[in-house]
């Protein structure tokens, strides 16, 4: 879909079509066709006997923190279904207990054949996964691919150890409190801030804040970098709030109140700047 991100390889930077991270790579990759977000009709009408699989991130992060509908995700598993595609997820950054879930899609209560995780599974590590149904995973033997690291004994124990603590008891029920308590709270900003803030959205403890077109998020990056609060912009003009898994419900307090005046300060800039050119 439109806004995707699967990563800078050749083949990924072709998969997610973005003109930004194509530029200086030549001719892309062939094979792939990029669509608009969430648009089913489209995605169906663009399927041919030279399909071989749908491709997304069930919440989209790079393009803007913006989950695909459960009856999306439902739909496309029922789409790959009935023309006999793969249905490939990237969870590299929605996985891992980022939602509430241990992987997205368990909220619309479907399996892809084929997944990609990483980030989270490292707790900060670098080490990543790639995962297949049975079916999918015949095309791929031992010899076929291969990675110099992979695999290697470090980093599988840092990905046990990640596991052993996103799935212990009552772990993930908290990542779905505490990501409810932070969605009230941002929700409360944008109350404070209509004029700035157009939309709160996202999973769990994968937030994003969009502002005005007038207000580009990049400045709101750099305010919060003053308060000493780290944020990154995504797509789409909205600012990224992903706290770690373990966050504290002071932190998360103390993470709006620094976004709070982060914005505040970016108002005060703005009025003053809308004041000097009416002058």
């Amino acid at each position: 879909f439109k806004g995707a991100f699967h990563g800078r390889t050749l083949a990924t930077i072709a998969a997610a079509g973005n003109e930004k991270y194509l530029e200086g790579f030549g001719e892309p990759a062939p094979g792939f066709d990029v669509l608009p977000f969430g648009d089913h009709d489209a995605l169906e009408k663009a399927i041919s006997p030279a399909t071989a699989a749908i491709m997304i991130e069930p919440v989209q992060g790079e393009g803007g923190i913006r989950p695909l509908p459960i009856q999306c995700l439902k739909g496309l598993r029922d789409l790959c279904d009935k023309h006999g595609l793969m249905l490939i997820f990237d969870e590299v950054q929605c996985g891992v207990g980022r939602t509430g879930k241990l992987f997205a899609h368990e909220w619309a209560g479907i399996a892809p054949d084929i997944m990609a995780i990483a980030k989270g599974i490292g707790g900060g590590f670098p080490v990543g996964a790639f995962m297949a149904s049975a079916e999918a995973a015949k095309g791929m033997v031992p010899g076929t691919h291969g990675s110099t690291f992979g695999g290697n004994p470090l980093a599988m124990a840092v990905a046990n150890a990640v596991l052993d603590e996103v799935l212990a008891p009552g772990f993930l029920d908290d990542v779905i409190r505490k990501a409810n308590l932070f969605k009230q709270a941002l929700a409360s900003l944008k109350d404070e801030h209509p004029d700035m803030i157009e939309e709160v959205r996202g999973s769990g403890l994968l937030m994003g804040v969009r502002f005005k077109a007038s207000i580009p998020s990049g400045d709101i990056v750099k305010a919060c970098t003053a308060e000493q609060f780290l944020t990154v912009g995504a797509g789409d003009n909205v600012v990224r709030l992903m706290p770690p898994l373990n966050v504290t419900d002071a932190e998360l307090g103390e993470a709006v109140q620094r976004l709070s005046r982060a914005v505040k300060s970016v108002a005060k800039a703005h009025g003053s700047a809308k004041t000097a050119a009416k002058a």
